[in-house]
């Protein structure tokens, strides 16, 4: 009896013993630290997440994961609550990812902040907050190729158009084309080859033509050379031309003034004497012809009038006074 009662003590303080320890190892390694509540709304693949997974922010660990479910209120919608730690600058611009570690593949939720809006985002059991959870870069890359496979596709069945009979046909026949082409632009560099000989030389002609030029512009634009004295002569004798057609142009000025007033004068005068001489001419020609005695002996005096010496009143005009 005696032996069984000292194994039954040593087994019990052996339980005791055991259960002490875990006593201990849970009080040591209990988590007593303040952790705030937030929903992760998410509407892509949560592959490799799970609960107590690890919540980083920009790298460091600030929570876990709590748990994952389906969205009551939104179907194909999935919640995923977080706890993260009080003092974690959870602002209304942070946004969550889910990155993988990468030798387990196991996912984590990733925090990171844009900057937009420094506002702190409050949250409580009572009011949870929620975050979008942006479509990670795994998603983005099955996504984009999802698109790069369709392009392949797209890209594989326009080669298989270009590549169909009557296609290759036309590429032979374009590549003959070309052939024929390169043949003509051989042939028509080999009949220019003895014109490109003749180049240096024409350049060199060219040049010379050139200095030529040069030298002849150089002496035109001289101020000493022989065109502007030439133009110069020439300006001059305009100059004298000029003066001389002044003098001309006051010479007949002078002239034309002095018509005016004697030349004009005398003619008139000189056209009245004409005029008178012509009327006395006229009335001696009317006179001889009406007598021609007159131009021997002259014209005889008018008769007398009345009240004159020798007047006589007709007989008939005295007897009727």
């Amino acid at each position: 009896m005696e032996n069984k009662s000292h194994a039954f003590m040593a087994g019990l303080f052996t339980l005791v013993l055991l259960a002490t320890v875990a006593a201990s190892v849970y009080w040591f390694n209990r988590d007593n630290r303040v952790r705030v509540p937030y929903d992760l709304v998410s509407r892509t693949n949560v592959t490799g997440l799970n609960p107590e997974s690890a919540v980083r922010y920009r790298g460091l660990g600030v929570g876990k994961v709590e748990s994952i479910k389906f969205d009551p209120r939104t179907p194909g919608q999935i919640l995923i609550r977080i706890l993260v730690n009080e003092g974690t600058p959870m602002t209304k611009s942070t946004f969550a990812t889910l990155s993988y570690q990468g030798v387990t593949g196991l996912a984590f939720v990733q925090l990171d902040d844009d900057g937009h809006d420094r506002t702190l985002l409050s949250s409580s059991e009572t009011q949870v907050a929620q975050l979008r959870l942006r479509p990670s870069f795994v998603d983005e890359l099955q996504r984009r190729g999802n698109n790069l496979v369709h392009q392949l596709e797209e890209a594989t069945s326009s080669v298989n158009k270009l590549l169909d009979p009557e296609n290759r046909q036309a590429i032979v026949d374009s590549i003959n084309s070309v052939k024929t082409a390169a043949q003509s632009v051989n042939r028509v560099a080999t009949q220019l080859e003895p014109v490109t000989k003749q180049l240096p030389e024409t350049v060199r002609e060219l040049n010379g033509t050139l200095a030529g030029a040069h030298r002849l512009t150089n002496q035109l634009t001289d101020p000493q050379g022989p065109l502007v004295r030439n133009l110069d002569s020439v300006g001059r004798a305009a100059d004298q031309a000029a003066s001389s057609l002044a003098a001309f142009q006051g010479t007949m000025q002078t002239f034309e003034g002095s018509l005016q007033q004697e030349a004009l004068p005398r003619l008139n005068r000189l056209s009245d004497d004409l005029r008178f001489t012509s009327q006395a001419v006229g009335q001696a020609a009317e006179t001889i012809n009406r007598n021609p005695r007159a131009l021997l002996f002259g014209t005889s005096p008018p008769p007398p009038g009345p009240g004159e010496t020798g007047f006589a009143w007709p007989s008939g005009a005295g007897a009727g006074q």
